[in-house]
């Protein structure tokens, strides 16, 4: 049976109890932290950086965790955030000026590397590194901001990478930021779609356990489960 991870994006989560915020969303039943890095340059925010992962690390989160640059240029924060204790790194391709060597910068150091994609991006650049990376995530919402609403062109771009990933025969993660909620959250598992970033409809809600459990109990009705 297919188990669909469920990420907490703390960009929504309460930074005053950022560690209680975290480890309450995992308790929760969330099977990884997704950890937002905006640099007010490549998007128009700006939100934490790799003192957050290492003092999650240090509040005793040992969930694995995923973090999401949108940020330039990216091979200069990379190691800082492997050494603050990330798993998993994405980046987007224009902020890295050798997408093969970002790759092999974060492959180096035990990471797992993905690719991150803008609502209107292209396709195309996953041809030439699908033997290359971990994970693929489409952006279901301008990258930037939290609370927004999913854009429903994304389905059909999940759809497609799905296809690609099936074709390629490669082991990748398809991953979708923003926008999901209980009464999207089936149609978007039903595009083939393995990981699913959520973070208002978590942090936003008193009881993450009743919200998050609400979420898998429209997942068991995917068709890809």
């Amino acid at each position: 049976m297919k188990k669909f991870l469920i990420a907490p994006s703390i960009l929504a989560a309460d930074y005053a109890r950022l560690g209680e915020d975290t480890s309450k969303a995992l308790d929760a039943g969330g099977d990884l932290v997704h950890v937002d890095i905006m640099d007010n340059h490549y998007v128009p925010n700006l939100s934490m950086g790799p003192t957050t992962v290492r003092d999650l690390r240090n509040y005793g989160i040992t969930a694995p965790i995923d973090v999401h640059l949108m940020a330039e240029p990216v091979d200069r924060l990379i190691p800082d955030f492997i050494q603050a204790g990330a798993n998993c790194i994405t980046f987007h391709p224009e902020t890295s000026q050798h997408i093969d060597q970002t790759l092999q910068l974060i492959h180096q150091s035990g990471c797992k590397a993905g690719i991150a994609l803008n609502p209107t991006a292209s396709l195309e650049i996953l041809c030439d590194v699908m033997d290359k990376i971990d994970i693929i995530l489409l952006m279901s919402v301008n990258p930037g901001f939290s609370r927004q609403l999913f854009i429903p062109e994304t389905l059909k771009k999940l759809h497609q990478v799905r296809n690609l990933i099936d074709r390629s025969g490669y082991n990748i993660c398809l991953a979708v930021d923003g926008g999901i909620h209980v009464n999207n959250i089936c149609e978007i598992a039903n595009t083939g779609t393995d990981m699913l970033v959520v973070g208002s409809t978590i942090f936003d809600n008193v009881d993450y356990k009743k919200v998050i459990a609400s979420m898998r109990i429209e997942l068991e009705k995917s068709y890809y489960r």
